[in-house]
């Protein structure tokens, strides 16, 4: 989002404004020349009497020719500081909704490409394996999780080999006899036509 920024003389303006909230600046009372206010908020005559303009626009001052600028209304000053700053929580608040867009778009493309990367993995162990693999996710608990798979003869046990290991959304190819299955991997293996239920009963009895 384009930040917006506000003109010089308006700045101006708001602390003129401020000064007349606040009482520094009276009702009834003569403010500087122009050229005398352009030296006090350290900006160009130009920009003071833009900023002078918007006052006299708003009834909050009156520009009286060779006598200066009367203050009329403290009450429409604090209004037009409440205006301002409604309008600045807007922005901020508009700010804000778009950065949360702009994180949420980032992160559903951050899954996407997580995703692709896991389905072109998936392709390749495919591609490999002169067998297609069978699949099975360990979601339920069982006593063997934490072990490597070595430790668990799985292939003694049940006639299956491992091909790949899908673990923590990574994909492990051929993940050898010191790779441990937890909870939640899942597991790619080829075997005979009993190799699923060899293997699901392998973990849960």
């Amino acid at each position: 989002m384009q930040t917006i920024r506000e003109p010089r003389y308006r700045k101006i303006a708001y602390q003129i404004a401020q000064k007349i909230a606040d009482n520094e600046y009276a009702v009834g009372s003569k403010l500087h020349a122009r050229s005398t206010l352009s030296v006090a908020f350290g900006v160009s005559s130009e920009t003071a009497r833009k900023a002078v303009s918007i006052l006299a626009d708003l009834q909050i001052v009156k520009l009286i020719h060779g006598s200066g600028v009367e203050v009329l209304s403290r009450e429409k000053a604090k209004a037009f500081l409440n205006q301002a700053q409604t309008t600045s929580d807007i922005q901020t608040i508009h700010k804000q909704i778009n950065d949360l867009i702009t994180n949420q778009k980032q992160e559903i493309k951050s899954m996407e490409n997580a995703l692709t990367l896991l389905l072109e993995q998936s392709q390749r162990v495919q591609r490999h394996s002169p067998l297609s693999p069978y699949e099975l996710a360990l979601s339920d608990d069982s006593p063997k999780f934490g072990q490597s798979i070595g430790t668990l003869t799985l292939w003694q046990s049940t006639g299956t080999t491992i091909v790949a290991l899908l673990h923590d959304d990574e994909l492990v190819v051929s993940p050898g006899p010191y790779a441990v299955i937890e909870r939640g991997d899942t597991l790619y293996f080829v075997g005979n036509e009993t190799a699923v239920q060899a293997v699901q009963n392998f973990f849960y009895h």
